[in-house]
């Protein structure tokens, strides 16, 4: 199978995300991406765990650092007897699942997979970090596949010259959308806004886009409702980190503030991703409340005087009725008609 990660931006290439080698896992540093290209280098999964917490990967980027950091857990007890190695591989899957709160239902699945391929793998007197480095690059050829699809659904609803606005870095829907676009002869042009406080939008969003050939404009967060008001703005669109049934979109905190924009200035907001057959409601959610700090400071400078108090939700929800579709790789769905998905889908993607 061709990789999926052909004609996509340097942060989308599979060994430029997470990568298992040699007994330890490198990844990207998306907190200093663009300004320089550094990895960290995990030798042991907990390491792997403790990255993903930091966001020196974000996005769909942990789902990667997982699974490698599953394959680094089976190297950790290699030789060892098997209910030994069983065992350690089953800590290793849930202090994995379990690095942010938010995505613990998507990361236990793919943990979950790992821990099936070790355990065969095992059984059958196979490497198992091996057998799970395989199984996820073949996972990541598989959902790079799938999101082409949601991206051929998703362009298919843009102008022949439109303007889109983005929201935060959707990791592989931001290539693959851009990539289909001039797939289809459309000439987009992007409004990015950089989402603070780390600015994914800014230097990862704009860097994929920039890398692909996009015209890209990065704008403050603030500058939203402005940019639509005067710059002819055609389509928001947005992944999400959680897809409830009941049609409430979990994505990077200001995703609400810029649907509401879009639902009063008549812009459709198009949300891309597979939905969540394990949340039923948005009560099943746990939003992710990081360390108030990094909301007073960038890149190392304080920002606040001593006393001021900060609040930094990670993400936002965004209700139903300000969402027009949510773009699958089954096509788009009215978000209130989301448990349909389940009866078209029969491909795993975790």
């Amino acid at each position: 199978m061709e990789r999926q990660d052909k004609d996509l931006g340097f942060l989308l290439r599979f060994e430029n995300v997470a990568w298992y080698e040699n007994g330890s896992v490198r990844i990207l540093d998306r907190r200093v991406y663009p300004r320089k290209i550094e990895f960290v280098e995990c030798v042991r999964h907990e390491e792997v765990a403790q990255a993903i917490a930091d966001m020196v990967t974000q996005s769909a980027g942990p789902y990667t650092a997982a699974s490698m950091g599953m394959a680094l857990a089976c190297h950790e007890v290699r030789g060892r007897p098997q209910a030994e190695q069983l065992s350690h591989l089953k800590k290793a899957a849930y202090t994995l699942s379990h690095a942010r709160p938010t995505t613990v239902n998507r990361m236990t699945l793919i943990t979950g997979g790992c821990l099936d391929v070790a355990r065969t793998a095992l059984e059958e007197g196979r490497a198992a970090d091996q057998a799970v480095l395989d199984h996820t690059i073949d996972s990541m050829n598989r959902r790079y596949a799938k999101i082409s699809q949601v991206a051929e659904y998703l362009v298919s609803l843009w102008p022949q010259n439109g303007t889109v606005m983005t929201q935060c870095y959707g990791e592989t829907i931001v290539g693959t959308m851009l990539r289909e676009a001039r797939n289809k002869g459309k000439n987009v042009k992007l409004f990015c806004p950089e989402t603070r406080p780390f600015l994914q939008g800014a230097r990862l969003t704009a860097s994929v886009a920039n890398d692909q050939g996009v015209d890209v404009t990065v704008i403050t967060d603030n500058m939203p409702a402005t940019v639509m008001a005067t710059k002819g703005i055609d389509v928001f669109t947005s992944a999400a980190d959680s897809i409830c049934r009941d049609g409430h979109i979990v994505n990077k905190v200001g995703t609400l503030q810029i649907a509401i924009v879009a639902h009063h200035f008549g812009v459709p907001y198009f949300v891309t991703g597979i939905p969540d057959k394990e949340l039923l409601t948005i009560n099943d959610v746990r939003i992710e409340e990081r360390d108030p700090t990094e909301a007073l400071s960038f890149n190392g400078v304080k920002n606040t005087a001593d006393g001021v108090k900060g609040f930094y939700p990670a993400f936002d929800v965004t209700p139903a009725g300000l969402v027009s579709a949510v773009i699958t790789d089954k096509g788009p769905f009215a978000p209130q008609d989301l448990n349909r998905y389940f009866s078209l889908s029969d491909t795993a993607y975790w």
